[in-house]
C-alpha cells in the first residue's frame, strides 16, 4: 500500500500545481485584458471568493479572448525579438549593398583612393 499512497500523493500534488498555474494564468489575463477597472475588480473578487466556480466561469466567458490576447502578445514578442536581432547582427544582403554604395560614392568623390576603396570593399564583402 505505501507505493499506492505515494502515487496518490503525487497525483494530488500534480493537480495542485496545475490549479495554481491556472489561477496565475487567469489573474494575468484579467489584468492584461482591455476591460474597465471595475469589471477587472469584480472578476478578481469572484475568483478569490469562489475560486473553482470563478475560474470556470472566466474560462467559459473569456476563453476565446484569452487565447487571442496570448497569441497577440506572442506575435509582438517574436517581432520585437526579430527586430532586435536584425538591428544587432545587421541583415546580410541589404546592409552589404548599402555599404558598397557608400564606398563607391566616397571613391567617386575622391575621398578614398583606389587602394583604400579596394581594401574597404574586400572588408565589406568578407564580413
Amino acid at each position: 500500500m505505501p507505493l499506492l499512497d505515494l502515487l496518490f500523493a503525487m497525483f494530488w500534488f500534480f493537480l495542485f500545481i496545475a490549479w495554481i498555474w491556472l489561477l496565475i494564468m487567469v489573474f494575468i489575463d484579467i489584468f492584461r485584458s482591455d476591460m474597465s477597472g471595475w469589471v477587472k475588480a469584480l472578476w478578481v473578487i469572484f475568483v478569490i471568493v469562489l475560486p473553482l466556480l470563478g475560474v470556470l466561469v472566466y474560462l467559459i466567458v473569456e476563453g476565446d479572448n484569452m487565447q487571442k490576447r496570448a497569441m497577440k502578445q506572442a506575435t509582438e514578442q517574436q517581432q520585437a525579438q526579430t527586430a532586435y536581432i536584425q538591428s544587432v547582427a545587421g541583415s546580410g544582403g541589404d546592409n552589404t549593398a548599402d555599404e558598397l554604395e557608400k564606398l563607391k560614392s566616397l571613391h567617386d568623390q575622391g575621398v578614398l583612393t583606389d587602394d583604400e576603396f579596394a581594401a574597404q570593399k574586400a572588408k565589406v564583402l568578407n564580413s
